[in-house]
Formats: structure tokens, C-alpha cells, sequence
């Protein structure tokens, strides 16, 4: 099964506005950590039950310490020192449509490219699966485009002339979250009901989490990965369920 799915932006211009050849996806790459997270972690879990200080902790925790006690929050489901360990993201080639998805969650930093202050003349679009050869999906991008122009041309501000661009308008951003929002939001958007561009977006987040904090996100993702899935039939059609089996859906 394919961990990310595929979609393209389409860039306009002021004559014509035409797909790519090339198929994109949305980017993301982690600028940032808490450094050596696990560690901070299994400092903090400890402390709570030690009579040493945090330094001395640090001091004489081995790898093995630090393993056996993150599995044990992960095994208990005792989050709050996860919350120690935070990963900053730069995400770009998504939709707006995607963004606003994107930061309703919390608790979370948020830094967007701006339409009040970025002007969009050459803005690109996001074109979901199924509308690549729509000629009316690019005809409709086509004039919303010459619209913006329009708008820019008699002299009103980005920040008004903004509001006749489509949610599929391409936009970038930077995120910090920390290691249990992270979780959560795994849990919720790399679910197979999570819609298609935001859950690529948290699938390749993930990813990269798990390449500085194996252990934190060793069995992070959607529902069905650590237990029952709690979508009923609305998720018998997700192949990660399909895979898992009665097993792990037995009420």
C-alpha cells in the first residue's frame, strides 16, 4: 500500500492556466526538534516519582532507561510528559482547503503565507484526484485567476482582492506542535476517513517524527494500529482495517 497519495498544482498564469506534467505532492520536512526528545521525555517521567533531580537523572538514565520507561507512558496512556517534546514542520504545495483542516487543531503554533500581504498573481492551485482532465475545474481557475487581476489591476489591496481566491489556492506554512498533539493528531488525520491531501500531509509528518522519536510514535497513527477502529461501517472500506483483521475490530 502506498504511504502517501498524489496530487497536483497546476500553475497559472496571466494567459493560461495549464496542469503540470509533472505529478507533486505536498512537501513536508521537520526544521526542528526538542533535542534528544526521548531522553527529555524519560527525564521528565521520572522525575515525578524520584528523589534526584533532573540532572542527576540525566546523568545515570541509560538507552534502555529511556526506552523501557516511554514504552510504559505509551503502554499506560500517560501522555502528559510526551508534552516535553515539540517538532516544528514546514509543509508547502497544500491548499488552502488543507490549511484550514490543518489548524483547527490544537494545541498547536501556527505561521501562514499571507493574502493580505503576498500578493497573488501567479498563484497555484491543489487539483484533487478525479479533476486533473476536468476542463471545467481549469476553466473556473482560469477566470478566478483573471478575476484577481482584474481586482489588482483597479487598484484594490491584496487583502480585498484575495476573497475571490478558490480554497484550492496553493499555500505554505510552518508548524510546532508537541508530542502528544501530535499523537492526537496522527490519530485523527492519518485515518483512512481523514480527507485525502491532509492525511499525505500527516502520513509524511509521521514519517519524520519516527526518524528522531521512534519510540514516542512507535505505534502512533490511526485507531485501528493500537486497537479497535471506531468508525463502524463508515470505515469498512479502510484497507489498514482490512489488513488488521477481526483482531483488532472486535467490540
Amino acid at each position: 500500500m502506498k504511504l502517501f497519495e498524489r496530487h497536483q498544482i497546476a500553475p497559472c498564469s496571466e494567459k493560461i492556466c495549464t496542469l503540470s506534467i509533472s505529478f507533486l505532492m505536498a512537501v513536508v520536512r521537520l526544521i526542528a526538534h526538542t533535542p534528544n526528545p526521548e531522553r527529555v521525555v524519560a527525564v521528565a517521567s521520572r522525575l515525578c516519582y524520584s528523589k534526584f533531580d533532573a540532572e542527576e537523572i540525566l546523568k545515570t538514565m541509560t538507552d534502555e532507561d529511556v526506552e523501557k520507561n516511554i514504552r510504559l507512558l505509551n503502554e499506560m496512556k500517560h501522555e502528559s510528559p510526551i508534552e516535553h517534546a515539540s517538532f516544528t514542520y514546514s509543509v508547502t504545495g497544500i491548499s488552502r482547503a488543507c490549511m484550514a483542516q490543518f489548524t483547527r487543531h490544537r494545541i498547536a503554533a501556527f505561521s501562514v503565507k499571507s493574502q493580505r500581504y503576498v500578493n497573488e498573481k501567479k498563484f497555484k492551485y491543489v487539483c484533487p484526484p478525479g479533476l486533473e482532465d476536468d476542463e471545467l475545474y481549469k476553466k473556473i481557475m482560469k477566470n478566478l485567476h483573471k478575476a484577481y487581476q482584474q481586482l489588482k489591476k483597479k487598484g484594490y489591496q491584496n487583502e480585498d482582492a484575495r476573497f475571490v481566491l478558490p480554497n484550492a489556492c496553493d499555500t505554505q506554512l510552518i508548524v510546532t506542535m508537541n508530542a502528544r498533539s501530535l499523537r492526537n493528531f496522527f490519530t485523527l488525520r492519518c485515518c483512512h476517513r481523514a480527507q485525502w491531501e491532509i492525511r499525505d500531509v500527516a502520513n509524511q509528518m509521521l514519517k519524520e517524527a519516527k526518524k528522531v522519536a521512534p519510540i514516542i510514535f512507535e505505534n502512533a497513527g490511526p485507531n485501528c494500529f493500537r486497537g479497535p477502529c471506531p468508525e463502524g461501517k463508515l470505515g469498512e472500506t479502510c484497507p489498514f482495517r482490512n489488513k488488521k483483521g477481526k483482531k483488532n475490530n472486535k467490540k
